[in-house]
């Protein structure tokens, strides 16, 4: 680092000889210093060039000002002023989202937020001045949409983890807004599952248009599966000599086994087998499925499952072949733990929705105790 020349002059102010040139001479670099007041430490800031018009006067009066800011406790670091002075959109878009491509499953669904919603409202305000009073504001216009509440909720999850991001980073050391904002609460839990011949004509119709998204649609029936756990599946995974599948690429970081039933059994035995690293599913080219087709709306359509129902969670949309599978599960007598474990949930309240469908299952419980009336009919008699 070049050595700093001071001035007898001008106290505190400093220079630096840059290897750029002004004229016939070595560029100079103006620097200023003081003590903090509240650590005592030695602080430098600084100024600029000679070429762009800073004098020795010049970082004189900006080090009184910076003497100023410290007398008053306004003074800031100037790493940290730099940091009041990046907007939100600077954050996400050369920060967040390229981490989050990286480390996110659904980076996609985080960009989508952030271009619809996000972008148009903060990408030009600094950080420091997106108050929890904008982030309301943004509620009630997402709401005033008749964006679901989930959807609220996640852009709000998305402000708030850019700014959690942002202090590890060193890019921020502010407050966070979203401490002050309450987060919706949405109720997710879907309700509808088929019946056993709803089940039956929904698969009969998928094979008759799209044996692959028949096949896709068996393995999250009868397997608990969600989507993309199907679609990750590849022949590595499956222990036909044991009889399990290992769903390895699941939602919550953790494999857990799918037991190979007749129903499964009979999937795979209809594709064809491929090399340990091959995907179970793949196009007529052999590229990975990356999304289902329409295919599986189109046949719900025609079979009017939906018809007249407006309530999402009432709707059949794909997910509701593993709510189906849980539902199933229970009305047979499992215990909710069991189940839990079969789909991958990763606590029991997420499985305590399917309780409604076992109004029995603690049914032992009042007659065991009830075993003890006669004994006790008994006592009260010989008194």
């Amino acid at each position: 680092m070049a050595k700093k020349i001071g001035f007898k002059k001008y106290v505190g102010v400093c220079f630096t000889e840059s290897k750029k040139l002004w004229g016939e001479r070595p560029d100079r670099i103006y620097w200023v210093n003081f003590k903090d007041s509240k650590t005592g430490k030695l602080c430098w800031e600084r100024c600029g060039r000679a070429s762009d018009g800073w004098t020795p006067e010049a970082a004189q009066r900006r080090r009184h000002e910076l003497l100023e800011h410290d007398r008053t406790g306004k003074y800031k670091p100037k790493k940290e002023r730099k940091a009041d002075l990046l907007t939100f959109g600077e954050l996400l878009e050369k920060h967040y989202l390229p981490w989050a491509t990286e480390n996110k499953r659904r980076a996609r669904d985080d960009k989508g937020l952030y271009q619809n919603w996000l972008k148009p409202r903060f990408a030009n305000k600094f950080l420091k001045d997106i108050s929890p009073l904008d982030l309301e504001r943004l509620k009630k216009e997402m709401k005033e949409k008749r964006k679901s509440e989930a959807t609220v909720r996640h852009a709000l999850c998305l402000v708030r983890q850019a700014y959690n991001k942002a202090v590890p980073w060193r890019l921020w050391k502010g407050e966070n807004p979203c401490r002050a904002v309450s987060f919706p609460n949405p109720n997710n839990a879907r309700q509808r599952f088929l019946t056993k011949e709803e089940a039956e004509k929904l698969l009969e119709a998928l094979r008759m248009r799209s044996p692959t998204v028949a096949q896709i649609a068996a393995m999250s029936l009868y397997g608990g599966l969600r989507l993309q756990e199907v679609l990750s599946l590849n022949w590595s995974n499956v222990d036909l000599a044991n009889g399990v599948i290992y769903a390895q690429d699941t939602k919550n970081n953790s494999s857990r086994p799918i037991f190979i039933m007749e129903p499964i059994r009979k999937v795979l035995e209809e594709l064809p087998q491929g090399s340990p690293d091959q995907l179970l599913f793949v196009t007529k080219q052999g590229q990975p499925v990356q999304w289902l087709s329409k295919t599986f709306r189109k046949v719900v359509d025609i079979l009017k499952f939906n018809d007249g129902i407006d309530d999402s969670r009432e709707r059949v949309c794909f997910h509701t072949l593993r709510h189906t599978f849980a539902s199933w599960a229970v009305m047979e007598g499992i215990p909710l733990y069991q189940i839990g474990k079969a789909i991958g949930h990763k606590t029991m309240a997420m499985t305590q929705r399917y309780a409604h469908l076992a109004p029995d299952s603690h049914k032992v419980a009042f007659e065991a105790v009830a075993k003890n009336y006669n004994s006790l009919d008994m006592v009260n008699n010989q008194t």
